[in-house]
Protein backbone atom coordinates (compact mmCIF):
# COMPACT_ATOMS: atom_id res chain seq x y z
CA UNK A 1 0.00 0.00 0.00
CA UNK A 2 2.96 2.46 0.64
CA UNK A 3 4.12 1.86 -2.94
CA UNK A 4 1.16 2.43 -4.29
CA UNK A 5 1.07 6.04 -2.30
CA UNK A 6 3.95 6.91 -3.17
CA UNK A 7 3.22 6.54 -6.67
CA UNK A 8 -0.35 8.44 -6.28
CA UNK A 9 2.18 11.23 -4.56
CA UNK A 10 -0.74 11.20 -1.51
CA UNK A 11 -0.98 9.67 2.13
CA UNK A 12 -3.77 8.47 3.25
CA UNK A 13 -4.83 8.89 6.79
CA UNK A 14 -7.39 6.61 7.16
CA UNK A 15 -6.07 3.43 4.47
CA UNK A 16 -9.24 1.91 4.36
CA UNK A 17 -10.64 4.45 1.87
CA UNK A 18 -8.01 3.46 -0.48
CA UNK A 19 -8.46 -0.58 0.50
CA UNK A 20 -11.55 0.09 -1.02
CA UNK A 21 -10.68 2.05 -4.29
CA UNK A 22 -8.88 -0.88 -5.02
CA UNK A 23 -11.42 -3.59 -4.37
CA UNK A 24 -13.23 -5.16 -7.40
CA UNK A 25 -16.73 -6.28 -6.60
CA UNK A 26 -15.70 -9.85 -7.30
CA UNK A 27 -13.54 -9.62 -4.59
CA UNK A 28 -15.70 -8.41 -2.83
CA UNK A 29 -18.53 -11.13 -3.28
CA UNK A 30 -15.33 -13.88 -3.21
CA UNK A 31 -14.59 -12.62 0.15
CA UNK A 32 -17.13 -11.18 1.32
CA UNK A 33 -15.47 -7.64 2.20
CA UNK A 34 -16.71 -6.01 4.94
CA UNK A 35 -15.56 -2.56 3.32
CA UNK A 36 -17.59 -3.53 0.02
CA UNK A 37 -16.41 -3.00 -3.24
CA UNK A 38 -15.42 0.16 -5.13
CA UNK A 39 -18.37 0.92 -6.87
CA UNK A 40 -19.97 3.76 -4.71
CA UNK A 41 -16.23 5.19 -4.94
CA UNK A 42 -16.55 5.31 -8.39
CA UNK A 43 -19.89 6.48 -8.68
CA UNK A 44 -18.26 9.71 -6.60
CA UNK A 45 -15.31 9.74 -8.43
CA UNK A 46 -16.68 10.12 -11.78
CA UNK A 47 -18.69 13.07 -10.93
CA UNK A 48 -15.50 14.52 -8.94
CA UNK A 49 -13.63 13.91 -12.10
CA UNK A 50 -15.91 15.28 -14.54
CA UNK A 51 -16.66 18.42 -12.36
CA UNK A 52 -12.93 19.50 -11.74
CA UNK A 53 -12.27 18.81 -15.13
CA UNK A 54 -14.75 21.22 -16.23
CA UNK A 55 -14.24 23.75 -13.82
CA UNK A 56 -10.51 24.00 -15.59
CA UNK A 57 -11.44 24.32 -18.98
CA UNK A 58 -14.22 26.63 -17.63
CA UNK A 59 -11.25 28.99 -16.58
CA UNK A 60 -8.80 28.32 -18.42
CA UNK A 61 -10.57 28.36 -22.22
CA UNK A 62 -12.55 31.45 -21.96
CA UNK A 63 -13.23 31.59 -25.99
CA UNK A 64 -13.93 28.09 -26.26
CA UNK A 65 -17.64 28.00 -27.19
CA UNK A 66 -20.24 25.13 -25.24
CA UNK A 67 -19.65 22.39 -27.62
CA UNK A 68 -16.00 22.18 -27.65
CA UNK A 69 -15.50 22.65 -24.09
CA UNK A 70 -17.65 19.51 -24.00
CA UNK A 71 -15.86 17.51 -26.39
CA UNK A 72 -12.69 18.20 -24.48
CA UNK A 73 -14.92 17.48 -21.18
CA UNK A 74 -15.46 13.87 -22.88
CA UNK A 75 -11.78 13.12 -23.97
CA UNK A 76 -10.23 13.80 -20.71
CA UNK A 77 -12.72 11.58 -18.31
CA UNK A 78 -13.52 8.84 -21.16
CA UNK A 79 -12.98 5.34 -20.03
CA UNK A 80 -9.89 4.89 -22.51
CA UNK A 81 -8.59 8.26 -20.43
CA UNK A 82 -9.02 7.12 -17.03
CA UNK A 83 -7.52 3.52 -17.93
CA UNK A 84 -4.48 5.56 -19.12
CA UNK A 85 -4.04 6.84 -15.88
CA UNK A 86 -4.46 3.93 -13.94
CA UNK A 87 -1.36 2.35 -16.03
CA UNK A 88 0.48 5.59 -15.79
CA UNK A 89 0.43 4.18 -11.73
CA UNK A 90 0.24 0.40 -12.21
CA UNK A 91 -2.67 0.39 -10.41
CA UNK A 92 -3.52 -2.93 -11.99
CA UNK A 93 -0.77 -4.67 -9.84
CA UNK A 94 -2.57 -3.56 -6.77
CA UNK A 95 -6.09 -4.26 -7.32
CA UNK A 96 -8.28 -6.88 -5.40
CA UNK A 97 -9.55 -9.63 -7.74
CA UNK A 98 -11.22 -12.40 -7.25
CA UNK A 99 -9.33 -16.26 -8.78
CA UNK A 100 -11.82 -15.75 -11.60
CA UNK A 101 -10.86 -12.24 -12.59
CA UNK A 102 -7.47 -12.54 -12.23
CA UNK A 103 -7.17 -15.78 -13.90
CA UNK A 104 -9.14 -13.67 -17.22
CA UNK A 105 -7.17 -10.75 -17.24
CA UNK A 106 -8.84 -8.61 -14.53
CA UNK A 107 -5.40 -6.40 -14.09
CA UNK A 108 -5.22 -5.41 -17.88
CA UNK A 109 -9.30 -4.57 -18.13
CA UNK A 110 -9.70 -1.29 -19.53
CA UNK A 111 -13.02 -1.42 -17.89
CA UNK A 112 -11.52 -2.29 -14.52
CA UNK A 113 -8.84 0.27 -14.69
CA UNK A 114 -10.93 2.94 -15.66
CA UNK A 115 -13.25 2.68 -12.50
CA UNK A 116 -10.26 1.99 -10.01
CA UNK A 117 -8.76 5.10 -11.27
CA UNK A 118 -12.31 7.30 -10.06
CA UNK A 119 -12.15 5.43 -7.09
CA UNK A 120 -8.97 6.36 -5.90
CA UNK A 121 -10.14 10.30 -6.91
CA UNK A 122 -13.14 9.61 -4.36
CA UNK A 123 -10.62 7.28 -1.60
CA UNK A 124 -8.58 10.84 -1.42
CA UNK A 125 -11.20 13.24 -1.44
CA UNK A 126 -13.21 11.45 1.46
CA UNK A 127 -9.54 11.49 3.07
CA UNK A 128 -8.04 14.53 2.22
CA UNK A 129 -10.77 17.08 0.34
CA UNK A 130 -11.75 18.76 -3.19
CA UNK A 131 -8.02 20.44 -3.16
CA UNK A 132 -5.93 16.83 -2.87
CA UNK A 133 -8.43 15.68 -5.38
CA UNK A 134 -8.25 18.47 -7.54
CA UNK A 135 -4.31 18.08 -7.50
CA UNK A 136 -4.26 14.46 -7.84
CA UNK A 137 -6.37 14.59 -11.21
CA UNK A 138 -4.58 17.36 -13.03
CA UNK A 139 -1.71 15.93 -12.49
CA UNK A 140 -2.91 13.11 -15.20
CA UNK A 141 -5.39 15.06 -16.93
CA UNK A 142 -2.84 18.53 -17.85
CA UNK A 143 -0.02 16.06 -19.74
CA UNK A 144 -3.30 14.67 -22.03
CA UNK A 145 -4.84 18.13 -22.52
CA UNK A 146 -1.62 19.49 -23.54
CA UNK A 147 -0.79 17.04 -26.42
CA UNK A 148 -2.84 16.12 -29.10
CA UNK A 149 -4.19 12.61 -28.09
CA UNK A 150 -7.66 14.25 -26.54
CA UNK A 151 -8.41 14.88 -30.50
CA UNK A 152 -8.24 10.94 -30.79
CA UNK A 153 -10.65 9.97 -28.63
CA UNK A 154 -14.02 9.64 -30.48
CA UNK A 155 -16.86 10.25 -28.64
CA UNK A 156 -20.06 9.30 -30.28
CA UNK A 157 -22.77 10.32 -27.26
CA UNK A 158 -21.17 14.01 -27.64
CA UNK A 159 -21.49 13.47 -31.04
CA UNK A 160 -24.96 12.55 -31.31
CA UNK A 161 -26.31 14.62 -28.66
CA UNK A 162 -25.03 17.64 -30.69
CA UNK A 163 -26.78 16.65 -33.77
CA UNK A 164 -30.11 15.75 -31.82
CA UNK A 165 -29.94 19.24 -30.01
CA UNK A 166 -30.59 21.20 -33.38
CA UNK A 167 -34.33 20.02 -32.69
CA UNK A 168 -35.05 20.96 -29.10
CA UNK A 169 -38.11 18.51 -28.85
CA UNK A 170 -36.58 15.77 -29.55
CA UNK A 171 -35.30 13.40 -26.60
CA UNK A 172 -32.34 11.11 -26.46
CA UNK A 173 -31.86 8.35 -23.48
CA UNK A 174 -29.96 5.14 -23.18
CA UNK A 175 -31.64 2.30 -21.43
CA UNK A 176 -29.76 -0.95 -20.67
CA UNK A 177 -31.54 -3.99 -22.44
CA UNK A 178 -29.32 -6.64 -21.08
CA UNK A 179 -26.62 -7.80 -18.87
CA UNK A 180 -24.96 -11.39 -19.16
CA UNK A 181 -21.99 -13.24 -17.72
CA UNK A 182 -20.11 -13.79 -14.54
CA UNK A 183 -18.51 -10.76 -12.49
CA UNK A 184 -15.36 -11.16 -14.08
CA UNK A 185 -16.46 -11.22 -17.63
CA UNK A 186 -19.80 -8.86 -17.87
CA UNK A 187 -21.45 -7.82 -21.04
CA UNK A 188 -23.62 -4.89 -21.33
CA UNK A 189 -26.14 -4.65 -24.18
CA UNK A 190 -27.76 -1.07 -24.67
CA UNK A 191 -29.97 0.79 -26.67
CA UNK A 192 -30.33 4.59 -27.87
CA UNK A 193 -33.82 6.51 -28.20
CA UNK A 194 -34.61 9.10 -29.80
CA UNK A 195 -38.11 9.87 -28.58
CA UNK A 196 -39.78 6.17 -28.37
CA UNK A 197 -37.86 4.80 -31.11
CA UNK A 198 -34.68 3.00 -31.40
CA UNK A 199 -31.89 4.65 -33.39
CA UNK A 200 -29.00 2.25 -32.40
CA UNK A 201 -27.62 -0.65 -30.51
CA UNK A 202 -24.23 -1.55 -28.99
CA UNK A 203 -22.75 -4.01 -26.86
CA UNK A 204 -19.59 -3.88 -24.40
CA UNK A 205 -17.97 -4.89 -21.34
CA UNK A 206 -19.33 -1.70 -19.53
CA UNK A 207 -22.38 0.29 -19.90
CA UNK A 208 -20.11 3.06 -20.67
CA UNK A 209 -18.77 1.38 -23.68
CA UNK A 210 -22.46 0.13 -24.51
CA UNK A 211 -23.64 3.28 -24.62
CA UNK A 212 -20.68 4.69 -26.86
CA UNK A 213 -21.26 1.71 -29.43
CA UNK A 214 -24.94 2.51 -29.50
CA UNK A 215 -24.00 5.94 -30.42
CA UNK A 216 -22.12 5.03 -32.73
CA UNK A 217 -24.49 2.93 -34.08
CA UNK A 218 -27.10 5.38 -34.76
CA UNK A 219 -24.74 7.66 -35.68
CA UNK A 220 -23.98 5.32 -39.15
CA UNK A 221 -27.46 4.82 -39.51
CA UNK A 222 -28.20 8.89 -40.15
CA UNK A 223 -25.08 9.17 -42.46
CA UNK A 224 -22.49 10.57 -40.21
Amino acid sequence: MKELEEKLGYHFKNKSYLRTALTHSSYANETKAPGGSNERLEFLGDSILGWVVADYLFKHFPDLPEGDLTKKRAALVCEKACCGFSTQLNVGKYLLLSHGEQNSGGRTRSSILADAFESIIAAIYLDGGLEEARKFILRFVLPLMQSAKPRAFKDYKTMLQEIIQQNPEERLEYVLTGESGPDHDKHFTVEVHLNSNVIGKGGGRSKKEAEQQAAREALELMGY
